[in-house]
């Protein structure tokens, strides 16, 4: 996320409950430092194949630890795509893309029942959202009946077929994309799908000498549909993703530091400019982020810092700003900076 520097919820077993094998291992997980400088190494990968973008990178990790789904809003060309593959190649977990367009049907997402002539039967052939990261490109430009079919499967963890439930892989992470700038034949995201999002990340056009780093490199034989070209290798498979999921969920936070959430969410409701601020499940996927950026900056407690910096990604798609205050400029962005100088920090 460019703000940063460089299933349904499962339960977490009180420390009671768990044997003494599970307590030792846990805090492995939730102290072991070499599986937190694997996502750092993760981080180094993915910037073998894309420039000038790791904040976005940092934002992705963020969203993968801690159980969410990004949505990466952009122009086109500015390594969105890119971006999503490379991470799943540095991690090595499975991946599909989806080309979200006006004719995709939710069968095309989730899979359909299809007649086999030879057993007479009908069997589930699966769809590409039974994968561990999903590209959803362009979003928005398939119609509310297919996008309801991919919030299940956000939300859920699972996609319903002929009255059948059927879970997906564990990790299971969408990565949607957008264009800011095209409106013809799209459609208007809802607002519960929108808060499905745990973070939305902007990818801005990079300065000269990044972009020059980018035309370098394809100079030099860089081909953008092959991510190993760029000599990207995998340092994190499945077993650790599940791990640093874990050790995030065990981040802890002090009381002084959730009342600030709070603050801070009760805060945007009450902003002259806003007319819908965070609801209270904004206030725990600003929880939830702040714990995996804690854990990935090597904290065992997430700060106000570790709120500050994730107040942003995982708040302005959840803000809608008034009408007249648009017209005047006035954006989702704007309006939580002002929130972060007025409301108090807790020492």
């Amino acid at each position: 996320m460019t703000d940063l520097p460089a299933a349904p919820d499962q339960h977490v077993p009180a420390p009671g409950d768990r044997s003494p094998h599970d307590r030792s291992q846990h805090d492995r997980n939730q102290h072991d430092p070499g599986l937190r400088d694997a996502f750092g190494r993760v981080r180094a990968e993915v910037a073998k194949a894309v420039v000038g973008q790791e904040g976005a990178v940092s934002g992705m990790i963020v969203g993968l630890l801690a159980q969410g789904h990004v949505l990466l809003e952009g122009v086109p060309g500015v390594a969105k795509t890119l971006l999503v593959r490379s991470l799943a190649a540095a991690m090595s977990l499975d991946t599909k893309r989806i080309q979200f367009t006006p004719d995709l049907m939710p069968g095309d997402v989730t899979g359909s029942l299809v007649y086999d002539a030879s057993t007479g039967t009908f069997p589930f052939r699966e769809g590409p959202v039974f994968t561990n990261v999903l590209l959803a490109d362009e979003v928005n430009r398939t119609p509310p009946k297919t996008q309801s079919a991919l919030l299940e499967a956000m939300e859920e963890r699972q996609v319903s077929v002929d009255g059948d439930a059927r879970l997906l892989p564990d990790p299971f992470f969408v990565a949607a994309t957008m264009n800011p700038i095209e409106f013809e034949g799209t459609y208007t995201l809802p607002e519960a799908q929108l808060d499905r999002f745990l973070v939305k990340l902007t990818l801005d056009i990079p300065p000269r000498d990044v972009e020059w780093q980018v035309l370098r490199r394809h100079a030099d034989g860089f081909v953008p549909r092959d991510v190993r070209s760029a000599g990207i290798t995998p340092v994190v498979g499945v077993d650790e993703v599940l791990a640093a999921q874990r050790a995030v969920r065990a981040v802890g936070a002090r009381d002084d530091v959730l009342a600030y959430i709070v603050d801070l969410a009760r805060a945007t409701r009450q902003a002259p400019s806003v007319r819908v601020g965070v609801s209270p499940r904004g206030a725990t996927a600003l929880l939830a982020a702040a714990k995996a950026w804690a854990w990935l900056t090597g904290y065992d407690a997430i700060t106000p810092d570790h709120v500050q910096a994730m107040a942003l990604p995982v708040w302005r798609h959840r803000l809608r700003v008034a009408a007249d205050a648009e017209l005047e400029g006035v954006g989702a962005d704007g309006v939580l900076q002002q929130v972060l100088e007025q409301v108090r920090v807790p020492i």
